[in-house]
């Protein structure tokens, strides 16, 4: 054999091992949990995958089995719409951060009704959900939309059936919005719906009201611009028509005070502000504060460092709202509470 021989398979070798150590130190990671933020997560992935070589494989599950997964340590981190309380995040030893923001909007299925034309606002819809306002041409339904020729129909409710933080905003921002719903219905990632149709995450609530003519449902928007659904507008607390997109969701966000919750659990919901949509949540992600495996918890911070700084662009591009960076800051300089058995912080700093 030559040297150039010789050269060329020492290179080939070389290159061989190398690719080997490559594979082996790559760490790909698992999270399971809300519906309410799937396709951004799962936009993220594939971008970070293509950028980093890690993979990030999440299940859209629902927020109650988000936190379910990630108490009972199956999963790197869990997510979770509806923020955990301080107390709760201690006894399970939690650190909680936001990922991203968006919106949850009422979405129905009436013949050759177009997207945002129809407007509701939040006692109607209210009592919509809970059973009193049964026909589309109720006149209370009627006064918000002069002009607006509506069907004698009956609405069918379409719901989810799994623990949902969708379900808990949607809730909450009722709750806030009418006493009646509240004593009768009350707010929380499961409720006892009166009737109607349950369907499984998002997904299967768009499902439903795409299949069941008359219906109304509840989604995060991006599900709704997926499915091609029309959506209503929204009467907001300041008396506004709005219409739901990154600068409604974003304007009942700006004044949030971050800080005075326990990991960041702001309530985003009925917010005043001209432009504020009124069903506006963030998204959760949860991690243990000691990690089992140091590696596989940097990961996820990383994942999410890159995430909430780079994945900016896709998040609007989906029509969710980016964290302010001001809160970036503030999560990432949080994520010194994620640490090893000996007490040393997992995502090293200035790496």
């Amino acid at each position: 054999m030559n040297a150039k021989a010789n050269t060329a398979g020492r290179l080939l070798i070389g290159a061989t091992l190398a690719l080997g150590m490559a594979t082996a130190q790559a760490v790909d990671i698992t999270g399971a949990g809300a519906t309410f933020p799937a396709p951004i997560y799962a936009k993220w992935a594939e971008a970070y995958k293509a950028a980093t070589g890690t993979s990030v494989n999440y299940q859209g599950i629902g927020s109650g089995g988000g936190v379910k997964q990630i108490v009972g340590r199956t999963v790197d981190f869990g997510a979770s719409d509806d923020p955990m309380k301080g107390e709760d995040l201690d006894r399970n030893a939690l650190l909680q951060f936001p990922a991203v923001i968006g919106g949850i909007v009422a979405v129905a299925h009436l013949p050759g009704l177009q997207p945002g034309r129809i407007t509701l606002d939040g006692p109607v819809l209210a009592d919509i959900y809970r059973g009193t306002i049964t026909k589309w041409n109720d006149a209370r339904i009627g006064a918000l939309n002069p002009g607006l020729q509506l069907p004698s129909s009956a609405i069918t409710l379409v719901y989810r059936s799994d623990s949902s933080g969708t379900t808990a905003a949607f809730t909450d921002y009722l709750s806030q919005v009418s006493p009646s719903f509240r004593s009768e219905i009350g707010a929380g990632k499961t409720v006892n719906w009166k009737s109607g149709v349950g369907g499984k995450g998002n997904a299967g609530v768009a499902a439903n009201v795409t299949k069941i003519a008359g219906s109304i449902g509840y989604v995060e928007y991006a599900y709704a611009r997926q499915n091609g659904l029309a959506h209503a507008a929204m009467i907001n607390r300041d008396g506004r028509t709005v219409q739901p997109n990154d600068r409604s969701f974003a304007a009942a966000a700006a004044h949030a005070d971050w800080a005075s919750s326990p990991g960041f659990g702001v309530n985003l919901n009925h917010q005043h502000g001209d432009e504020a949509w009124p069903m506006t949540s963030a998204s959760y992600i949860l991690v243990h504060r000691t990690a089992d495996d140091p590696a596989r918890s940097a990961e996820v911070l990383k994942f999410f460092r890159w995430a909430l700084n780079d994945g900016r662009a896709l998040a609007l591009a989906l029509d969710y709202v980016p964290l302010p960076a001001a809160v970036v800051e503030k999560v990432e300089a949080s994520w010194a509470g994620v640490r090893d058995a000996s007490g040393q912080p997992v995502l090293k700093s200035g790496y």
